[in-house]
């Protein structure tokens, strides 16, 4: 027996929220980001459901060779690259598209006899100031990239770190557009907020993430709002049933007392489970459908909810802690967080069952 809680994972949703992706940017290749074992849904789960993706974008070699091994042939692209010489061997040998941001990696291709050419995307750093070479370095940098046999310089990419405020992406282009048009390389700028909002990046490759799993980049604004359909219902049952009064507490520290008489239920999910214990009492849940709110400090195991104005609910009613009824971003807002970090926090004892 198990405890009663899972995440169920909508493939439907998936599916629907990579054609939003490309019914955006027709004229793109569309690379899935699969990270962070598909924003926690599983990248194996995530590729199965996008038989029609043109590729993926990804974090472990080991992952990407995995999916070699099961007859993956759609392109395979390492955002960090490779990180020593045997990870750049493997590259080589299974076809697996590789980002060069360092001149670690440089060294490393110049001195690494390969099996067959790599295929590389030169990354740039045009404001992020997290991975990439300046773009006043870069000219010199394709070309010694160039020279090599072992290497096929296929594409210039950046990542934007503004994409999803007002100030936009218009200081970053500006300092890549330069690059690309003296390159005259395909090139890959799209994050998730830049594919939904601004025109301009929707170049040769996108890089859909978070929206791939119909959450929000923007502040305020959910993806349902955006089109997009949730891919993850994070759900537990009611395990026990208090009856208060007033004057009664709930939870480690007293942090909620009861104004008059209240039912709660208390729902087999905690802090371990990956749902965040700094939200506050009245966090939106669906109790078997119905709207309610959690009640006092989330613990480890257990969270509680307001049965009050719900007479029929019991011992095995159903909660929705986020997606379908309960919108990621509502929960990660009222964790000061963002949906990403909730998806990706799920805890390995929660079972994730196909929907």
């Amino acid at each position: 027996m198990t405890r009663p809680i899972q995440a169920r994972i909508h493939r439907d949703a998936l599916a629907h929220n990579y054609t939003v992706a490309k019914q955006l940017s027709p004229r793109s290749q569309a690379l899935a980001v699969i990270k962070a074992d598909g924003y926690g849904h599983g990248y194996a789960r995530v590729v199965r459901a996008l038989p029609h993706a043109d590729g993926f974008a990804m974090l472990n070699l080991e992952n990407a060779i995995a999916l070699r091994e099961t007859g993956e042939v759609r392109p395979l692209m390492m955002l960090e690259g490779f990180f020593d010489r045997e990870e750049l061997l493997a590259c080589a040998a299974h076809d697996i598209w590789t980002s060069v941001h360092s001149e670690h990696q440089l060294a490393l291709l110049a001195s690494t006899p390969l099996p067959r050419p790599v295929s590389v995307w030169l990354k740039l750093n045009t404001g992020m100031n997290r991975l990439g070479f300046r773009p006043e370095v870069a000219l010199a940098v394709a070309q010694r990239l160039r020279a090599l046999d072992s290497v096929r310089l296929t594409t210039l990419m950046t990542h934007f770190a503004t994409a999803d405020d007002e100030r936009g992406i218009a200081g970053q282009m500006a300092r890549f557009q330069p690059v690309a048009a003296a390159l005259g390389l395909p090139v890959s700028v799209a994050n998730s907020a830049a594919i939904l909002r601004h025109e301009a990046a929707r170049a040769d490759f996108i890089r859909p993430g978070i929206m791939l799993y119909g959450c929000s980049p923007f502040a305020g604004e959910t993806g349902e709002q955006l089109g997009l359909r949730p891919t993850m219902t994070l759900e537990a049952d009611v395990i026990g049933v208090q009856t208060l009064q007033a004057g009664d507490e709930v939870g480690y520290g007293a942090r909620f007392t009861a104004s008059g008489p209240m039912r709660i239920g208390v729902v087999a999910c905690g802090y371990a489970d990956g749902y965040p214990r700094i939200v506050p009492s009245g966090t939106p849940v669906q109790v078997d459908g119905q709207a309610s709110g959690t009640v006092g400090r989330v613990s480890m195991d257990m969270l509680a909810v307001d049965l009050t104005h719900l007479p029929a609910a019991g011992i095995g009613s159903k909660v929705v802690l986020w997606g379908e009824g309960v919108p990621i971003e509502t929960v990660a807002d009222a964790a000061g967080t963002i949906g990403y970090e909730l998806m990706c926090a799920v805890a390995p004892r929660v079972p994730l069952v196909e929907a």
